[in-house]
C-alpha cells in the first residue's frame, strides 16, 4: 500500500478502483467468449500467434530443460503485451464497431511509447529471471546440456534437490504474481486512456490490493486455462488465449472507473 500512497502524495492521481465480488472473473470469461464470437477471425488469429509462441517455449524446454520455469514464467510475463490487439478488439466491439485483424494492430502505434516501455520492463524481468536460473543451476552442478529425460531424472525426480526445485518453482510463481499485480489492468488502461506506464502499473497494483481475493482467483483461472492449452499440444491456446485476452479487457473496465 505504501508505494501507492507515496505515488499519490507526489501529486499524481490514480483512477478510482471499484470493489468486486469473487464471482466476477467467471462473468469476465463469459464476456470474453461473447467478444470472440463477435470477432472470430481476428481473435483466432491472435490465438494462433499465442500457440506459435508456445511452440517456441516448448522447443526451448526440449533443448534446455533447466529453463522450464523461465520459459513458462516468460510466457505469462509477455502475454499481457501480446494480448493488446485483443483488448483493442474488445474496446472497439463495445463501441459497436467491426474491425479486422490489421485494424487491431494500430493500437501499438497509438500507444506505442507506453507499450514499448512496458515491453522493456517485461523483457528485463524475463532476462533477470533467466540469468538467476542459469546461475542457480550452475551452482547446483546441473549441466545445461542435459536432455529433458536426464534433467528430470537427475534434478527433479532424484529427490536429491527437492528443496531447491520447490524453491525454484515457488520463486518463479512469485515473480509471475508480482508482474500480474502490476499488469492486470495496465495494458488495457494504456490503450484506453493513453496513460503513462507508471500510472497504469500503480493503478493495476491498487486494483489488486483492493480486490485481492477475486484477482487471485482470476490469476488462478488464467494459469489453469493456459496450462490446459499447453496440455492439448497448444491447440487449445488458439481458443483459450483470445477468450482470456477479451476477458482481461472486461476485467479492466469493471475494476477501473
Amino acid at each position: 500500500m505504501r508505494p501507492i500512497q507515496n505515488f499519490r502524495q507526489a501529486g499524481a492521481s490514480l483512477p478510482t478502483i471499484r470493489q468486486i465480488s469473487w464471482k466476477r472473473p467467471f462473468f469476465w470469461l463469459q464476456s470474453g467468449w461473447r467478444d470472440l464470437q463477435a470477432n472470430p477471425l481476428p481473435s483466432l488469429a491472435y490465438g494462433t500467434l499465442f500457440a506459435l509462441a508456445g511452440d517456441l517455449i516448448l522447443l526451448s524446454i526440449i533443448r534446455h530443460p533447466h529453463l522450464v520455469s523461465v520459459a513458462i514464467s516468460g510466457f505469462f510475463l509477455v502475454a499481457p503485451l501480446l494480448a493488446a490487439g485483443l483488448y483493442e478488439l474488445s474496446r472497439r466491439t463495445a463501441r459497436g464497431e467491426k474491425i479486422m485483424f490489421i485494424d487491431s494492430l494500430r493500437c501499438f502505434r497509438r500507444s506505442g511509447q507506453s507499450l514499448a516501455f512496458f515491453g522493456l520492463f517485461l523483457g528485463l524481468t524475463a532476462i533477470l529471471w533467466e540469468r538467476f536460473s542459469a546461475v542457480a543451476f550452475a551452482l547446483l552442478g546441473a549441466s545445461s546440456d542435459l536432455d529433458s529425460g536426464a534433467f528430470l531424472k537427475e534434478v527433479v525426480l532424484s529427490g536429491e534437490h527437492g528443496a531447491f526445485v520447490v524453491v525454484w518453482f515457488a520463486l518463479g510463481a512469485l515473480l509471475a504474481l508480482v508482474v500480474f499485480a502490476l499488469a492486470v489492468v495496465a495494458v488495457p488502461m494504456m490503450l484506453d486512456r493513453d496513460s503513462d506506464i507508471v500510472t497504469a502499473m500503480m493503478t493495476s497494483l491498487d486494483a489488486c490490493i483492493a480486490n485481492a481475493g477475486p484477482l487471485l482467483l482470476w490469476a488462478a483461472l488464467i494459469v489453469t486455462l493456459t496450462l490446459t492449452g499447453f496440455a492439448t499440444l497448444l491447440f487449445g491456446l488458439i481458443l483459450i488465449m483470445p477468450i482470456l485476452g477479451h476477458a482481461s479487457w472486461h476485467a479492466y473496465r469493471e475494476l477501473v472507473e
